[in-house]
């Protein structure tokens, strides 16, 4: 492993006056009321107009300016106008009405925001309407006429021959294979100056699991290099290239390990009662503000959902099928222009894959159910994309996945039809074991993606460097 000394890092957030008094705190809710009124640009002159001023704390002053980034980001998630929304729609409903546009943004189907005294549309408003209106969504089938759909075709073939044989081999874990990963990431040309370095951290994937070993880095294209010691949380391999003027920066790795299925058929087993004293139980079953917390439309909604149950996998279930039922996937807003991601969820009665778990995990947390966040990659063939999940502890039995996301399947199997409730397929790449976690070595400006890691993240001497100005590429190859 080749290791290198990494510059001394300025920890902003950690400042103290040097007199030792607390400083007051300065005064930012004309921000507030014009961020929420949608006045973003008078909201980022205030911000410059306070930051000017030079009375703010150092974390005052890092915490404005992630502010006035996430006012930025907000921005190119709402990047189409009404025109672009009219466009993307013609092909389906050519003379789409004012009022049909209305009701959709009423009914929190067509993602809306005024910014700026315009409306601005989310830039895949349109293909999450086909997701949550079903009149819309039948009139596409019928013009698309579209037979294949993905990940959940395959998993149709897939998960009985799956479960077949975890039933023969009588084991938690099954259809074991290798998998090699070659993950790219893509630096615009001119992205930041010439000569310049960049900073890239690069996802890697997560020691001590069953279902995850033998892993093997087997190509980085960069002489600076260091991985992360196995202990991280949200693993990553960190590296350094210099800018070249007009030319893209690229980072390449490689790695390759074992994947396994994991898989344990709860339904008709009785699973003890949680020690109340543990510690897993007391940090997994707690609060964790921003994201986790058990507000009052939380406490109903999980108190109605679970009503008098007891089993513990029973309220697992409850929970599951209930989001299952209520809350339906769609492509998601950047996570980091996001105060509470639960909230957000029940306030639209929709999410993705990150914002579904983390619902799940709130409510099952509140109903005395350890869980704890995962999150990498899925794997399938002809669908890799970034993905989240979670894992469940019972007692006695230990950590138990559960991908509320991939919802009860279509099947008259009830182990088929109920198995990622209590279980994994073997096409995943964890690389996280919780979320929010310090990256190695640390950052210094604020991350593109503040709560998962998955992309990896980019930073030079100037700042953050966002999503916007790179790409990346995940390609896999499949051995037994």
């Amino acid at each position: 492993m080749k290791v290198f000394h990494l510059p001394i890092l300025l920890l902003l957030f950690l400042s103290v006056s040097v007199s030792g008094h607390v400083q007051k705190k300065t005064d930012t809710s004309v921000i507030d009321k014009l961020i929420q009124q949608g006045n973003f640009t008078e909201a980022s002159q205030q911000i410059d107009r306070l930051r000017a001023t030079n009375t703010l704390t150092e974390l005052e002053n890092y915490q404005l300016l992630f502010r006035q980034d996430v006012l930025k980001r907000t921005r190119l998630d709402f990047s189409l106008s009404e025109n672009d929304v009219r466009e993307r729609l013609k092909p389906y409903f050519p003379n789409v009405s004012d009022i049909q546009l209305r009701s959709w943004e009423n009914a929190r189907k067509l993602e809306m925001k005024v910014i700026d005294g315009k409306r601005c549309y989310f830039k895949v408003a349109v293909g999450n309407l086909f997701r949550l209106d079903s009149m819309a969504a039948s009139v596409k089938k019928a013009v698309d006429k579209n037979t294949f759909n993905g990940t959940p075709d395959f998993l149709k073939s897939y998960l009985p021959v799956l479960l077949d044989s975890f039933r023969t081999e009588k084991t938690k874990l099954a259809d074991k294979r290798t998998i090699t990963l070659k993950y790219t990431v893509t630096l615009e040309a001119d992205a930041i100056p010439a000569g310049e370095t960049v900073r890239c951290w690069l996802p890697y994937p997560r020691e001590g699991h069953d279902r995850q070993s033998n892993i093997n880095l087997l190509r980085i294209n960069s002489n600076r290099w260091i991985l992360a010691p196995p202990e991280t949380m949200q693993r990553t391999i960190y590296c350094e290239k210099m800018a070249v003027s007009g030319q893209p920066t690229v980072f390449e790795l490689e790695f390759g390990f074992d994947c396994r299925a994991e898989w344990l058929p709860l339904a008709n087993r009785s699973v003890k009662p949680h020690d109340l004293n543990s510690e897993i139980y007391k940090t997994y079953t707690a609060e964790r503000p921003p994201q986790i917390v058990f507000s009052d439309r939380i406490k109903k909604l999980t108190e109605s959902v679970v009503g008098n149950e007891t089993d513990i996998f029973k309220k697992v279930q409850r929970i599951y099928r209930w989001i299952d039922a209520n809350i339906p996937w769609c492509s998601a807003l950047e996570y980091s222009t996001l105060d509470n991601i639960p909230e957000y969820v029940l306030t639209n009665r929709h999410g993705d894959c990150g914002q579904q778990t983390l619902l799940f995990m709130t409510m099952a947390r509140l109903a005395g159910i350890p869980c704890k966040w995962q999150s990498g990659w899925m794997l399938h063939p002809g669908e890799i994309n970034l993905h989240d999940w979670c894992e469940v502890y019972y007692e006695g039995l230990g950590w138990v996945p559960l991908d509320q996301s991939f919802e009860e399947q279509n099947s008259t199997d009830a182990d088929v039809r109920s198995f990622y409730i209590s279980g994994i397929d073997g096409y995943r790449l964890i690389v996280n074991d919780d979320y929010a976690q310090p990256l190695f070595p640390a950052k210094i400006y604020p991350r593109s993606e503040t709560l998962d890691f998955q992309r990896g993240e980019m930073e030079w001497r100037g700042g953050n460097i966002y999503f916007n100005k790179w790409k990346y590429s995940m390609k896999a190859v499949y051995s037994r």
